[in-house]
């Protein structure tokens, strides 16, 4: 539940257009795909934006958190390059304002349906027809799968270098109950395949 702020300017998270155009680079630069356009990016920011509404913790962490960034180095954030702007967000990473995003970018922006064609990924089959006739494997950056009998030997590996237990010990006693014999005794080398677990006698 969402209690109002104290102040009401808070209550509603409006971003001036360079905060919105820093959120979506934070973004970009902490998911770096350079084959994505910028609208996946920019509906993501949309996104974080309406889950900070929910909370006035989230909201205040977020105007927060991009009013300092700026602070952090002697440019605006907008103008680092890729490298340096990564190193900025290295500094922040324990930050609740970065993990907050950083969540909800996890938990969203690979469900974005623009976002699955750039992976190959062409979305749910069944409206579709199925995957049987539809060119199940026609992803070209997979190596072509062998579909013939192979003629190499297959590795042997066993026998195990230990036995294992065939049965388990005649009787265990409670937990906490040792019977007057060492815990450590009950049992000598059991995961090491003995088969002579001493029973516990009262």
């Amino acid at each position: 539940m969402a209690f109002p702020a104290k102040y009401s300017a808070l209550n509603e998270l409006q971003l001036t257009e360079e905060a919105r155009r820093t959120l979506t680079r934070i973004i970009r630069v902490a998911f770096p795909h350079p084959t994505i356009p910028d609208g996946p990016y920019e509906r993501m920011t949309d996104k974080i934006v309406s889950e900070a509404q929910e909370s006035t913790w989230f909201r205040v962490a977020l105007t927060q958190g991009l009013l300092t960034l700026n602070t952090l180095t002697e440019e605006k954030f907008l103008d680092l390059s890729d490298e340096r702007a990564l190193a900025v967000l290295k500094r922040i990473s324990d930050l609740e304002f970065f993990g907050f995003i950083r969540r909800t970018t996890v938990l969203n922006f690979y469900d974005d349906a623009e976002v699955w064609k750039y992976f190959g990924y062409e979305g749910e089959s069944y409206p579709q027809g199925g995957y049987l006739h539809r060119g199940f494997d026609d992803l070209d950056w997979l190596p072509e799968p062998r579909i013939e009998e192979s003629d190499e030997e297959l590795t042997e590996i066993g026998p195990l270098g230990y036995d294992i237990v065939r049965h388990p010990p005649v009787r265990a006693e409670a937990a906490g109950q040792t019977g007057g014999v060492e815990r450590d005794e009950q049992f000598p080398d059991l995961f090491r395949g003995s088969d002579t677990g001493k029973a516990i006698t009262p």
